[in-house]
């Protein structure tokens, strides 16, 4: 039996699984980790590997998973939320990076069809290491990363006509007009029986397979599925990634495709693992050593020409110049998707010998440098496009706007609040990034002002020095920490709230000035025990007092940060006979309107008094039993927590009109 394979297998998986732990360690994509593992163990390193042709092989089923998976999660519903970066973003930068680049490179003597094909390379990103990276900054969901999801998804469409269209460019010297128009038609014929097939056929037969109840046959229909449009689409002379691609379009359309990609997940990672691996095996160290001074200028090239592309993409959406010169910097690099390309360009001609390695090499040093460019690009955007005074001010944020709430980002959460605050009759306004947004806004009437809440002219513009307080209602935590560094420097006394997704900036931002810390994760927690609770029966104020000891203690329980201390129990105990102040407004109808307090008697059926009552503006300290209430008067109640709950509840009453806490 021969084992060669089988032991060239193992020293992939063994040496993927040691570099994998330190990039890890290291914070840096898997993506890098498994191209520097093709170069330790390829014929660029130790030579660990001697027959890469059956690596290769495994590979190619790595691309075609990869194509599938991508197919499957191409939907339709999820492009609408981002329609705009998507086509108009995506087309753009796709387009404009390979007429430039194609045009560039055919002035310094390159045939035409190698320029366009080098035109293809570039235009494409890392979406694996870009998103990879963006998540784990937590600036998925910012304005620079919405922008990079819709370009990247984009350029992973853009993908299968390139794949469907470069047999055509290496053969178009000797294939005939009618040869290339036979090779569309048959791949227009496979498109429209794919789209026919998802909507007629498809839904029928993964029903009679789910019908089974068996969970082998389903994931064998799906990898049949799979592989076998891919050798389909190979049989009328497209490429396997194509058919890949068109196969995961069919299962989209069913109702079961997230089974589909739950169970082809870890055949998907292990493959492309193996692929991206074979591609650092094809670097040739000795070879790209003797042209390095060409390979670092490539790689400068490409990251400068893409970064200006990119911005200038972001810009004609509306973005402004620093979130533009973010995503350009976030998407400089060559992409993952780059190699399949060059798979298929090597094999037909398109990229042989040298180019190819300078290719493969420059486009692995981009990938490496994203991390870094990335993290800096904040940084970098700040320094080139500093605050500068705007010439026009925005009425909203004008002097004399005073004692007004600062909303930042107008998403779910701040236009919730701005309807709050709207209703209430308090003053706000808005801070947003985001053009679609702003123009809708301003069209609904909103004061609403088109900036960056970190910088300090925008603040300075929504008047922080006047404001009551600020309210970061974005999802991009380094501008919410630079926010409220900004804004406690620049009005101490203005309150900063803060909403985080993730319980890990709690301390950081607390620390840099917030007031509060609202996190997602746990305040929904937070939900969910009090409800919980409450099916149990246990009593509302118990409950609220649980409440109350979390969010005091910035969610140490939650977190399992707090101290080796007194338990829950005993600082509930405290807290009830602990007393307290609470304030109550007299609806209209209310059932004491017009009695004395004494004929009320809060105090013998609850043990709560009335320190004071509030009318219109007057006040009325110490009231005696002989004090009439009337509607709209606010009462000052002084009780513990126990007699304070009775209080409410009597002052409610079961069947008439309830009042309301004053906050």
């Amino acid at each position: 039996m021969n084992l060669s394979l089988l032991s060239e297998l193992v020293i992939v998986l063994a040496a993927s699984i040691a570099v994998i732990f330190v990039f890890h360690k290291l914070k840096i994509p898997a993506v890098v980790g498994f191209l520097l593992t093709g170069i330790l163990i390829g014929p660029g390193g130790f030579s660990l590997i001697r027959d890469s042709q059956a690596i290769h092989v495994l590979a190619e089923i790595g691309v075609v998973m990869l194509l599938f998976t991508i197919g499957i999660e191409f939907s339709l519903e999820r492009l609408k939320k981002i329609q705009k970066n998507f086509w108009l973003g995506g087309g753009i930068q796709v387009l404009v990076t390979i007429a430039v680049a194609s045009f560039g490179l055919s002035v310094f003597g390159i045939p035409a069809r190698q320029s366009l094909f080098y035109g293809f390379l570039i235009s494409l990103s890392s979406t694996a290491v870009v998103l990879k990276l963006l998540a784990d900054r937590n600036e998925l969901d910012s304005p620079a990363g919405r922008v990079s999801l819709g370009i990247l998804l984009f350029q992973d469409m853009a993908l299968v006509p390139m794949i469907a269209v470069i047999p055509v460019m290496a053969d178009v010297g000797s294939v005939s007009p009618g040869a290339v128009t036979v090779r569309f038609l048959l791949g227009g014929l496979a498109i429209g029986a794919v789209f026919f097939l998802a909507r007629n056929v498809m839904p029928a037969v993964l029903n009679l397979v789910v019908g089974t109840r068996i969970r082998e046959v389903f994931l064998l229909t799906s990898l049949l599925v799979c592989l076998g449009m891919a050798v389909l689409t190979s049989s009328l002379g497209l490429s396997l990634a194509l058919g890949a691609f068109l196969a995961g379009i069919i299962i989209s359309e069913s109702d079961y495709s997230h089974q589909v990609v739950s169970d082809i997940i870890p055949f998907k990672d292990l493959f492309n693992s193996i692929f991206f691996i074979s591609i650092g095996m094809l670097l040739d160290t000795a070879a790209v050593w003797k042209t390095i001074w060409l390979v670092v200028a490539v790689v400068i090239s490409i990251l400068v020409f893409k970064a200006l592309l990119v911005s200038a993409t972001v810009r004609i959406l509306g973005y402004g110049w620093k979130i533009s010169l973010i995503t350009g910097l976030g998407l400089a690099q060559v992409g993952e998707f780059s190699f399949v390309l060059a798979g298929v360009g090597r094999a037909n001609g398109l990229l042989a010998g040298e180019a190819f390695q300078v290719l493969i090499a420059a486009s692995i040093l981009t990938i490496l440098a994203t991390p870094f460019l990335i993290r800096w690009a904040p940084e970098v955007s700040g320094k080139i496009f500093p605050d500068r005074e705007p010439k026009k001010k925005v009425q909203a944020g004008e002097p004399g706007h005073e004692n007004h709430v600062i909303i930042a980002g107008f998403g779910l959460n701040g236009r919730n609040l701005a309807r709050v605050l709207k209703a209430t009759g308090l003053p706000y306004v808005v801070l947003e990034l985001n053009p679609e947004t702003v123009k809708k806004a301003r069209a609904e009437g909103e004061p609403l002002i088109f900036g960056d809440v970190s910088s300090r002219t925008i603040l300075k513009q929504a008047g922080i020095k006047t404001a009551k307080g600020l309210v970061l209602a974005v999802s991009d935590p380094s501008s919410a920490k630079r926010a409220v560094r900004a804004a406690k420097a620049m009005n101490p006394e203005a309150f900063v709230i803060v909403r985080t997704r993730y319980t890990s900036e709690i301390d950081e931002l607390l620390a840099l000035g917030a007031d509060d810390v609202v996190p997602e994760e746990f305040e929904t927690s937070i939900e969910i025990f009090s409800r919980v609770l409450g099916k149990l029966h246990l009593p509302r104020n118990i409950i609220n007092l649980q409440v109350q000891i979390i969010r005091k203690e910035c969610y140490g329980m939650l977190r399992g940060t707090c101290p080796a201390g007194r338990p829950l129990s005993e600082m509930v105990t405290d807290i009830l006979a602990a007393g307290t102040v609470e304030t109550y407004f007299v609806p209209a109808g209310a059932w004491y309107t017009g009695r004395t307090l004494g004929e009320m008697d809060l105090r013998g059926k609850t043990g709560a008094t009335v320190a004071a009552v509030v009318r219109g503006e007057k006040p009325f300290p110490g009231p005696g039993p002989e004090f009439v209430f009337k509607a709209g008067d606010i009462l000052v109640i002084v009780a513990d927590h126990k007699s304070m709950d009775r209080a409410f509840v009597f002052l409610e009453g079961e069947d008439r009109e309830p009042g309301r806490r004053e906050t």
